[in-house]
């Protein structure tokens, strides 16, 4: 009887990705697998669906495949592709290749980790420290200048009585014979699968000792409290993060320690805004100021200085001055500038020879002026 096709087994069209694939072939082999699945034709559909998935899952085997067909796996050396009816679950898994990562898919399905032969992975490697990420709190001035901070952290670190080792007179692990990980066989109709986990006698280091640390418990590290210096950089804004290297908790057989990543939130300032690098300052002067020019003393970052006011100033106007901004964290010579916003007050309160004036002022003919010929023109 002819074979059904692979696409059509896995129930994907003949331009399907990989992607899309992979994902029939889990849907399929979770729903047949006759672990979960105890109808009749389970096994056979099981075995159907693996079939289909070593090759469409392998491009090289499909090109072959879209190719020739069902020949290009007749010959004796691919009958039953891989041994699918006599090598059982072992020798079909090895038509997969790497790439298809197949202990990953069964991981997934089943819940159980399989060993298909890869002894560089058996042993646990060493591991970095996790990061620990702090939250600081600073006024408007430390972040513009920057500042010194001593942070007190809680965290794992490098046992001080065995030096982070865990015990004395080191040895091999009889456990697992220095793998660092045990392995367990699990037989299925399908032959044997070998599941694996980190030695729980010697935390997947592979090495054991005649005398455990009776401070760590063997395990290398403690919880402890620590003061860390920290040098905060002028010119660090909200959520601007620093990273401190290799402060961080311990490591794990031996690797390197974690990162400290400082995430700043800054106050904000009653005087000056900040926009990035560049600082705005919003500086009040009366009508007779704007009116007849002058120069007026307003407050910077650096010091005060004298601003001039030039005749006929309009409430809103922009300034800048340059260089009076913000240093840039990752560049202390670069900074931002100062922006001064002018805002013209209008007074509330006169007295009678102060409204006189103002009364004269108001015979002023203003109708040339830009501002109100463009009004007018709309009325």
């Amino acid at each position: 009887m002819a074979k059904k096709d692979y696409y059509e087994i896995l129930g994907v069209s003949k331009d399907a990705t990989q992607a899309e694939i992979k994902s029939a072939f889990r849907k399929l082999a979770k729903k047949y697998h006759p672990d979960l699945n105890k109808t009749p034709e389970a096994e056979a559909k099981f075995k159907e669906i693996g079939e289909a998935y070593a090759v469409l899952g392998d491009e090289q085997k499909r090109k072959q495949y879209d190719q020739f067909g069902h020949e290009a796996y007749t010959n004796s050396s691919n009958q039953g592709f891989g041994g699918f009816g006599n090598g059982g679950f072992s020798s079909w898994s090895s038509a997969f290749d790497d790439d298809l990562d197949l202990g990953s898919i069964f991981s997934d399905l089943f819940g159980v980790s399989f060993d298909f032969g890869d002894k560089s992975r058996s042993r646990s490697r060493k591991a970095k420290g996790e990061d620990l990420l702090i939250k600081i709190d600073l006024t408007f001035e430390e972040a513009v200048f920057g500042c010194q901070k001593e942070l007190k952290v809680t965290m794992d670190d490098k046992c001080d009585e065995c030096g982070g080792v865990g015990g004395y007179e080191q040895t091999t692990c009889q456990t697992c014979q220095g793998r660092g990980r045990v392995v367990t066989n699990q037989n299925t109709i399908f032959g044997t699968f070998q599941s694996q986990r980190e030695c729980p006698d010697c935390n997947g280091t592979g090495q054991s000792f005649k005398r455990i640390c009776s401070k760590c418990h063997g395990t290398g590290h403690v919880n402890k409290s620590k003061n860390i210096d920290v040098d905060i950089p002028a010119g660090v804004d909200n959520e601007t993060r620093l990273r401190i290297s290799g402060k961080g908790p311990a490591g794990k057989n031996g690797g390197p320690n974690g990162d400290i990543y400082l995430e700043f939130r800054v106050k904000e300032h009653p005087l000056f805004k900040r926009d990035n690098l560049d600082i705005y300052l919003e500086v009040p002067i009366d009508i007779a100021t704007a009116i007849l020019g002058g120069e007026i003393e307003i407050p910077t970052l650096y010091g005060n200085l004298f601003l001039e006011i030039k005749p006929g100033t309009q409430s809103g106007e922009k300034q800048r001055i340059r260089n009076k901004g913000i240093s840039d964290p990752n560049n202390q010579s670069s900074k931002g500038d100062m922006y001064i916003i002018i805002n013209v007050i209008t007074p509330t309160k006169l007295d009678r020879n102060q409204k006189d004036l103002i009364k004269e002022l108001s015979l002023t003919d203003l109708k040339n002026e830009s501002e109100f010929k463009n009004f007018k023109k709309y009325l």
